[in-house]
């Protein structure tokens, strides 16, 4: 007689993935493993590694930075499927049958970047048939292409800086093109990859040749690459949180990012390495301008047709005016990331805010909505 499965849902926390952001995504997923309630959800941490197997994270796993690395998905683990067309996750050893993990009830893909955060997992786990956290493939993909993403925050009439999208084709064969239109925003620009998190791959450019090194340096993460004007302003971020039923999403109160040390603006080593990045929450702007922001933020989370949580960040500008940067479909979810940070000054605790998004999941049905 075959043993009755556990009444408790069953989470299976899906982190690593095969792109830059691979470690962040473990770091994340530590503080998600930590937090959840065990008493409320069986929990199934399963690990991509970076040349894409899928493994269930075994004891050996490390879930922080040591020695300033960071971590990497322990690929020893045991091998594990994902079949389509079921919700069964089946692992395999070397030498055995495959044993039946039975039922997910829900994917927690605490995972950012390409291959990852803009849709294809999302995409993976709706032919699955397979309920997930966060924004669905749309909305993924949109939020994590910067160009396409400013192209619908501004056709939904926010507000967003002047930016060059610059294409792999053009920059082969019409550079010069490209170098005049970047001129035409002004000198210095921010290059960053189009399809990028976690501040990787982005500098700052003074004149034609840094940019042309900018560019390049962007590439190696992104053939598509944005190049954005420089905006004189404070950087403000807002996180936003999808509500149950019918009920409207939250923001959350706004946060300044503040940069200490020897940085520019808030680059990796600033996010991540050292303690040299800080959140003030509330941020000390005007109270009407907190609200036109919160407003901002939730516009721009159904603009998208978000999911789940997201993060908005935008640049307050010395004359009083927000200009929105950017949205993050599935931003930085260690218990000390932006976000996080946010809603536990909010009044919604680390713990707390884990438990609502896998709840909102449960009761979200698969397919299109």
């Amino acid at each position: 007689m075959s043993e009755q499965r556990e009444t408790r849902p069953r989470v299976a926390i899906v982190f690593g993935g095969r792109n830059s952001e691979h470690g962040v995504s473990i770091l994340g997923a530590g503080s998600v493993l930590e937090a959840i309630d065990r008493s409320k959800y069986e929990v199934v941490p399963v690990g991509i590694a970076q040349d894409g197997r899928w493994v269930i994270a075994a004891g050996e796993q490390r879930y922080a930075i040591e020695d300033g690395a960071m971590p990497v998905v322990d690929a020893t683990g045991t091998a594990l499927a994902l079949p389509s067309g079921g919700e069964a996750l089946v692992a395999y050893e070397a030498g055995s049958i495959p044993v039946d993990f039975g039922q997910v009830d829900v994917v927690f893909p605490v995972m950012h970047g390409p291959f990852a955060e803009d849709g294809t997992i999302q995409g993976l786990l709706e032919m699955a048939g397979v309920r997930y956290v966060g924004s669905g493939v749309l909305a993924s993909a949109v939020g994590m292409d910067k160009g396409y993403m400013k192209m619908v925050l501004a056709a939904a009439g926010l507000p967003v800086g002047p930016y060059v999208v610059v294409r792999d084709r053009d920059w082969r064969t019409a550079r010069e093109r490209v170098l005049k239109e970047v001129e035409e925003l002004g000198w210095p620009v921010f290059v960053k990859p189009a399809r990028a998190g976690s501040s990787q791959g982005i500098s700052k450019a003074n004149d034609r040749q840094e940019l042309e090194r900018a560019v390049e340096f962007a590439r190696e993460h992104d053939p598509k690459v944005l190049v954005e004007a420089a905006i004189v302003g404070r950087e403000i971020e807002c996180a936003v949180l999808e509500s149950p039923g019918d009920e409207a999403p939250r923001a959350s109160l706004p946060g300044e990012v503040l940069v200490h040390g020897d940085h520019e603006f808030f680059d990796f080593e600033a996010k991540y390495i050292g303690d040299e990045m800080s959140l003030a929450v509330p941020a000390d702007i005007p109270a009407e301008v907190a609200e036109e922001l919160r407003a901002m933020a939730v516009r721009a989370f159904e603009a998208l047709g978000c999911e789940g949580l997201s993060r908005v960040d935008f640049f307050y500008t010395e004359d009083g005016g927000l200009v929105l940067n950017e949205i993050n479909t599935m931003p930085g979810f260690t218990s000390v990331s932006v976000a996080p940070q946010l809603w536990a000054a909010t009044g919604v605790p680390y713990a707390e805010l884990v438990d609502r998004l896998i709840q909102l999941a449960l009761n979200r049905e698969p397919g299109l909505r």
